[in-house]
Parts: C-alpha cells; structure tokens; sequence
C-alpha cells in the first residue's frame, strides 16, 4: 500500500538544476495552467538551482538540495505578490498590496535547506474551501481524473505534486484543506500539531486553527520537510513548542481507535467496505483497534462554518470582501461576511464549547494512542459541486473540520484504490504525539511480501524535539527493557557500541542478577583495559528521562558513557553497596565485575 508516483520529475541524486529542467519538461507535457497562479521563469528558477548546486561542491550540507517546491499563494515568498486565489487582493490596500518584503519562515527554512522554488499555486480562495474550484484563477482539476475536483483549498499544490512536477507542495490547513487533496490524489499530508509550524507570513483564514502543511509523493520526503519547517523560527500561534515529555515512537503493539459503524455512514458503500480493509491492516501491522463513538468530534466539526468561529475569517479579510472586489468568488465571500454578524458573547460561547469537546474527545480516547479515520467521504465530481457548492463541501470535511479545532494532530495517507480511484485514511494523534501517528503512517505503507508478511517499514526520522536525550541499553535487549523505554515514548534509534573503557557490572556489591529490570551497568576503567560493549541507542524526551531516573531501584543510577566515535551517551551507572563481611566477591566499595569480555 504505497502512494503513485506519476511522472516524477528526478531522482535526489540529480543536481538541482537537472531537477528543475525535469520539472520545467514535464510542466510543459502535462499543460495545466489553472494549478499556478505564478510560474517563476525557468531560467530564474535554474539560477536558483545553480547557486544550490554552487553550495552543495562547496561542502554545504543542504538537505534538501535541488529538491523542487510549489508554495500555495496565500504564503508569502520574498518579492512575488500573495493573492489568496483573488488577483486584486495583491493590490488592495486592504489587502497585502505589492511585492511580499519576506518569506514566511516555514519556506524559508526549506530554501535555506536547498529546496528550489517553482511558483506559487492556486488555491480555494483565501483558503476557504476543500473543493479547489473557488477561484478566478480557474478550478483546478484534479491530476488524472479531469471530470473531478482536485480537493481543496491547497489544490495547486496537491497537483503539482501528483503530476510529478513539484516534489513538495506546500499547503494551509484549517479545516482539512491539505488532508483532502492529499486523499484524491494518493498523496501523503502532514499536519502537525497547531502551532508547531510557523504561520507568520500566511494570510490567515482562521488565524487559531491554521497549520502550514507539506504534500508529498512519499511520507520520508513530507516528514523531512515538516522537520525544517518546526525549527524554522517564527510566529507559532501562542508560542507554542514541544513538552517536556512529549512521545517519541509509536509503542510495537499501539492501541487504535475506529469509529462504529453508525459513524462512518457518511462514506459510500464502496468506501466503507475501503476503510474496513485499512482497520484490518492496521490489526496485521501489529495494531489493536477499538472501536469508540466519535460522534461528538463528529458534530463539533460544525461550529468551524456554522458557529461563531466564523468570525475568524472576517477577521482575517472581512473588510476587503466587504468592499465587493469584481474577482471575489461569491461563495466565499458569501461564508466570510456572515462572520460580520457574529457577536463577541457568540464567539466566547462558542469557544467555551469547543474546549467541552476537546475535554470529550480526550476522554473518548482514553487508553488509545491513535484515532484512525477515513479522509473523507466520496470523489465528488466537478459538476456536483457546480450543482451544490456548499452541500458537496460540508460533506468531504466529515471527517476533517474538526481535527484543528480539537486540537489534534493528522497525518493523511493513501491505502489503496477504489474502482480505480486513491483511498485515504488519517492518522490522528492528540496534541504533540505528532511522531507516533507518523510511525503508524510508515507502518500502514510499508509494503507486503509476496508470502504475506509486513516488510518493516524504514524508520521515519523524527521531528526534532530540543532537549531529548540518548539513552544507551548494553545487553540483551530483553523484553522488559524495551517496553519500560516504550511505555515512556522512547524511540530505539541505532545501535552503537562504547569504547574499550568498561566493564559490565552487577548493580551492587551482592552476586549478580540477570533479571535486574534495567540491566548491567558500565563502569569506566583505564583505556584499554575494558572492552567494547554493543548496545543501542534510544532517545527520551528529557521528561521521560526524568521519570525513569526517579523510578530506578537503589543503586542505579544514570551517568555518561563514551562510543567509540567519541560521542557521549547516558548510560546505566550504580551506586555500588559495602559487600557482605564474607564471601563477598568485591572489594570494600566496588561492585562486582559481572564480565569483561567484548560483546
């Protein structure tokens, strides 16, 4: 179960401006003007593509050199106009007259990687939508599938990317506007958890719920991206950043919660019938699902269009809409104004009961680690939202609206095909378990063997989380080990090996016990005359180290060991006990020597 890849335009060993003249060949051969509303020139693109060459033979480590790049058009990049999807907005006093002075610093922090910029993108306008038809730009049809809605609002990028030209699009998402899109073309989209991700630079749609977001051919390149764009520095909604104890991995057998039955009556029959094959393979990959009622989730999705937070929108362009620009789409200017009547008593209620549905839906998910979904609901066609613009809209965010304003975190992913067409599902996670959905994503799309078997998934580099620690396990990695360190969050990263300056010892001056719960200890002697001890690297948030330093028995203890590499690690240390008056196999103060021998 793995994303298509139509027409990639490279491979990353190509040089950045191999890449870019790909990306230009295959713009030209899939001729879809509606997916931009601005194409950098190819040559000024290549001049960007050499100096990130330049760099690279240099010895810069860019990790993300010659990568292509397609930015929705309500993000400002340095010196090009931001639209929103309405051309006059980008000369409207009211609006962001003129040239964007900066980049935002989410794509920024991906220039600065070796990312190379394509143009900006056409999108549902000022992000309001998940259809990718509102726009004087023209609809954006999906990739293949001519006859259906490309899925909104971060259409242009979602397309970009799906026909192979871009390699990263970059989207907003508030209400499901980079999930969507992901779901109808096969896509993966990652939306951290609100705040994480910069959004300075962004026109607002609602400016406490949206997210800058990444859509990707494959979850490695969506993670990587998402990563330089949580340390981009910047405005984070709040100041928001990672707790002290926040999960690193995804434990082996993580408990899943799906929705009943009489939730997903929204999906058509062929899709339900999809999305029970998905809960089946996440049982296979080593998940144990749950079923819970989450029809409250389900019905606090409406207080984002039909509640008071709608005056959000109006806040954020309601004054230029309300001056009737003539490339104004009527249906999003017809959603935003009614946010003019809301009332600050409407909007604080309102608020109030979306805090009462975040408390219920972290008491649904009590004892789970992830919520599995479907994406949406159906591929509606072009001519069904002409029909019903707002019906077909409110539809395909079932499942969407309300993952912001509960405060959750998604990642969308593709499961298969029905009739021919792109699955998806949504990993949701609380707030800050950002990495476990992750790791249940890479599972879900690792592939199968020909006898059947899962082929375990290449780990997926984490999210950058400041103050972890790497904890180093010497010995057999035994079972109890291992869960102590998952039930903390804790992510087995690489194995390593210390320098030939140890000895392994018993905790304590008694006779050795291989059942102790953490293991045998080092302890340092002269270089050269220990050994070298295998072991692997785990990495703790410091929280969770915390916890498990208060949680040893005496005398363990935790303390610095050396790899052979001349890196530091912790590692397991004793506070050695007095030996008994006799038999004692250690001397007064030293703990007894459980082996010297090189593992």
């Amino acid at each position: 179960m793995t994303a298509r890849r139509p027409g990639a335009a490279g491979t990353r060993s190509a040089t950045a401006q191999a890449r870019v003249r790909a990306a230009h060949a295959r713009l030209r051969e899939v001729d879809r003007p509606e997916v931009w509303t601005l194409l950098l020139p190819e040559a000024d693109a290549l001049a960007a593509a050499r100096r990130v060459d330049q760099r690279v033979a240099a010895g810069e480590h860019l990790p993300l050199a010659g990568t292509t790049l397609a930015v929705k058009d309500n993000v400002d990049v340095a010196g090009l106009p931001t639209t929103a999807g309405c051309p006059s907005y980008a000369t409207d006093p009211r609006g962001r007259p003129g040239p964007a002075p900066r980049t935002a610093p989410a794509v920024q922090a991906l220039l600065d990687a070796g990312a190379v910029l394509l143009g900006k993108t056409n999108l549902d306008q000022f992000a309001t939508g998940l259809v990718g038809t509102r726009s004087p730009y023209g609809a954006v049809r999906h990739a293949t599938l001519p006859d259906r809605v490309s899925g909104g609002s971060s259409s242009g990028s979602a397309v970009a990317v799906a026909l192979g030209v871009a390699d990263i699009g970059i989207g907003t998402d508030t209400a499901g506007s980079g999930r969507v899109p992901a779901a109808f073309h096969g896509l993966v989209g990652i939306k951290t958890t609100v705040g994480l991700v910069p959004t300075d630079g962004v026109v607002p749609a609602c400016a406490s719920y949206d997210v800058v977001t990444t859509l990707t051919r494959d979850l490695a390149t969506g993670a990587h991206a998402t990563r330089i764009m949580v340390e981009a520095s910047g405005d984070r909604s709040g100041g928001r950043g990672w707790p002290a104890d926040v999960r690193l991995a995804l434990p082996e057998h993580p408990v899943v919660a799906v929705p009943r039955a009489a939730d997903l009556e929204a999906l058509t029959p062929s899709w339900r019938v999809a999305f029970r094959a998905a809960v089946a393979h996440a049982r296979a990959v080593g998940a144990r699902t749950v079923e819970v009622d989450v029809s409250g989730m389900l019905a606090a999705a409406h207080l984002l269009y039909d509640g008071a937070i709608l005056a959000e929108r109006y806040a954020a362009v309601g004054d230029f809409l309300a001056g009737s620009p003539p490339d104004a789409d009527p249906t999003v200017a017809a959603i935003v104004l009614a946010g003019a009547s809301v009332s600050a008593a409407e909007y604080v209620r309102d608020r109030a009961a979306l805090a009462t549905a975040r408390a219920h839906a972290l008491d649904v998910l009590d004892g789970c680690d992830l919520l599995l979904l479907p994406t949406t609901t159906d591929h509606p066609t072009l001519a069904d939202v002409a029909a019903d613009p707002v019906g077909v809209n409110r539809r395909l965010g079932t499942y969407t609206n309300f993952v912001n304003l509960l405060d959750l975190a998604a990642v969308a992913l593709p499961v298969g095909t029905v009739d021919g067409e792109p699955f998806g599902v949504s990993v949701l996670a609380r707030a800050f378990d950002d990495q476990p959905a992750l790791d249940l994503a890479a599972r879900l799309l690792a592939p199968v063997a020909g006898d059947g078997a899962q082929v375990l998934p290449r780990p997926v580099a984490p999210l950058v989380v400041p103050g972890s620690v790497e904890l180093l396990v010497v010995g057999p990695a035994d079972g109890a080990v291992r869960r102590t360190l998952a039930g903390l969050g804790g992510r087995c990263e690489r194995g390593a090996r210390t320098s030939d300056a140890y000895e392994l010892r018993a905790p304590d001056g008694d006779e050795p016990r291989p059942a102790y719960p953490h293991g045998p200890a080092l302890a340092r002697v002269a270089r050269g005359a220990g050994a070298s001890f295998a072991g692997d690297v785990w990495r703790l948030s410091a929280g969770a180290l915390g916890r498990l330093l208060v949680s040893l028995p005496a005398p363990a203890a935790l303390g610095p060991v050396e790899l052979t590499d001349g890196s530091w690690v912790v590692c397991w240390t004793c506070v050695p006990r007095a030996p008994a008056a006799t038999g004692a196999r250690a001397g007064p103060g030293r703990p007894a020597v459980l082996a010297t021998q090189r593992t």
